[in-house]
């Protein structure tokens, strides 16, 4: 992985699946919170994020299953 800046997005080109850009990209957008399911096909996303947010300053958490993850996100929405 490429160098990060001071607040840990990614700077640089780089050559990565869908999946992974599109966690990359909600890091860079300012996402520190993910509540999500593993299930195909945000497997990846979920990975990613699972690996990334620590190091941001962020909160993964996974959830048993799709209501309980969008209660979480609702959740974090209003803190």
């Amino acid at each position: 992985m490429s160098p990060a800046s001071r607040n840990g997005v990614l700077s640089g080109e780089f050559f990565m699946l869908g999946d992974i850009a599109c966690a990359e990209g909600a890091i860079c957008a300012g996402c520190r919170f993910f509540a999500g399911y593993p299930i195909t096909p945000a497997t990846e996303v979920a990975q990613r994020m699972s690996e990334r947010l620590p190091l941001v300053g962020g909160i993964y958490i996974q959830m048993e299953d799709e209501m309980a993850s969008m209660n979480a996100v609702l959740g974090a929405s209003w803190a």
